[in-house]
């Protein structure tokens, strides 16, 4: 994937970052058909880069594998939170490894979220109630 895909049409921005295509598949599957527009990126730089364009819709959540090559979902927290440009946008991170540290850490360095792979249809209920909440704070 060389570029980022856009799937959906709603108001709500999601920016999905996951290195494995059927990962990928699987989220463009389930937000097809959510109220969200989605734009699917397959590494944290390139996710660094679209935050960082200014031809880029404003991103209301960013969910992110954990495991990724070169940077980590835990990097890209990291770099999400340290700005204050972004600081405010809702990071989820998702992994198929349940390690509690690494749940603990990722949720008091800011997550918002912390969900088990694979992703399924409740999950998505709680990203829309926690999107909502979010947007009614601004």
């Amino acid at each position: 994937m060389s570029a980022a895909s856009t799937v959906g049409f709603g108001d709500l921005h999601i920016l999905a970052v996951d290195d494995s295509s059927v990962d990928r598949k699987l989220i463009e599957r389930l937000l097809r058909s959510s109220p969200f527009r989605v734009t699917i990126v397959d590494s944290v730089k390139k996710a660094l880069e679209l935050l960082g364009s200014l031809h880029t819709p404003k991103v209301d959540m960013i969910i992110t594998d954990y495991s990724m090559p070169e940077m980590t979902g835990y990097d890209l927290l990291k770099r999400v939170k340290a700005c204050s440009a972004l600081r405010e946008i809702p990071v989820v991170i998702v992994s198929s490894d349940n390690i509690p540290q690494r749940i603990t850490r990722c949720l008091e360095d800011g997550a918002e979220e912390f969900l088990l792979k694979p992703l399924r249809q409740p999950d998505l209920s709680r990203l829309y109630n926690l999107m909502l909440r979010n947007n009614n704070r601004h």
